[in-house]
């Protein structure tokens, strides 16, 4: 091989060693700044519509956090950004990671929507793992899930975080939700599009129900993000 292609490999390992690198070396800014996720981006760039007002986790009403916990990370107080036991029963109980639901802890959605592509594939989730492991330590766990509670999709037309999908949903502000409310909008997180608090499901009835009790049964499952760090 020639010095010159060499040199070219060489320029472009670089690249691509500067593309992986690139989201560790933001994600500690992220304890000061607001973020956007990728589906975010890509959906302002190409014209379609996002509405998104980041608010504090602290304008937000108590019972959504906590349910949000209960129904997508009950370890989330616990875990260090993953949840290998959690992943291990999600895998098990599908065919293939297509088809598995309910492995991936808040961190590794909240690394997933900052960084990576939609879908499920064993390469995004071979690079959504660290990436968990480095948000859980370098940001403090209440600002993991308030980027979280700000970022995630929660409604069909581009409705981005908890204010949008509560104003979109029930007309009010996230700081105003009520316990079943709370309940609904997480119930429809798995998949937006196809669910809605708006205009709940008998599916998305029960669900809401289920975490509503739960979140009842379990009012301390959200003790890391009660006080500020």
């Amino acid at each position: 091989m020639s010095k010159r292609w060499r040199r070219l490999l060489a320029v472009l390992a670089a690249m691509l060693l500067g593309i992986v690198l690139l989201p560790y070396l933001i994600a500690p800014l992220y304890r000061f700044i607001e973020p956007v996720s990728t589906t975010m981006l890509w959906r302002r760039l190409s014209g379609a519509r996002v509405e998104r007002i980041f608010v504090p986790i602290s304008r937000i009403a108590p019972t959504l956090p906590l349910t949000v916990i209960i129904a997508e990370d009950g370890s989330f107080c616990r875990n260090r950004g993953i949840d290998l036991a959690a992943m291990r029963e999600a895998i098990e109980e599908a065919d293939d990671l297509g088809e598995a639901r309910g492995g991936s802890t808040i961190t590794q959605q909240t690394a997933k929507n900052l960084f990576l592509w939609q879908g499920r594939s064993f390469a995004r989730k071979a690079l959504e793992i660290p990436l968990a492991l480095w948000l859980n330590l370098v940001l403090p766990k209440r600002r993991v899930l308030e980027i979280y509670l700000n970022i995630v999709q929660w409604g069909p037309d581009g409705e981005f975080g908890a204010e949008a999908a509560s104003h979109f949903a029930f007309g009010k502000s996230a700081r105003n939700l009520t316990a079943h409310e709370a309940a609904e909008l997480a119930a429809i997180l798995p998949n937006p599009i196809r669910r809605s608090a708006r205009t709940p499901s008998i599916l998305v009835r029960r669900l809401a129900g289920l975490y509503e009790r739960r979140a009842a049964e379990s009012p301390t499952r959200d003790a890391c993000i009660r006080a500020a760090p």
